[in-house]
């Protein structure tokens, strides 16, 4: 599995799966679970791989040629 996930773009989603997560003690009751779905910017950020990117043949990493 090659990275496809650059620098910037995973220190990005790394800081906005933290601030969603983070909204799970400040929503409400009906929204609190939803805010779990920034479990998924958070892993994508650490592991430097997004699934979304791999159809598109994207990739944010500097020099990458796919």
């Amino acid at each position: 599995m090659d990275k496809n996930v650059g620098g910037i773009d995973r220190a990005l989603r790394v800081v906005a799966g933290l601030v969603i997560i983070g909204l799970f003690f400040v929503v409400g009751d009906a929204y609190r679970w939803w805010t779990l779905l920034g479990i998924v910017p958070l892993m994508t950020g650490l592991i430097g791989w997004c699934p979304i990117y791999m159809p598109f043949g994207a990739s944010s990493c500097k020099g990458a040629v796919h």
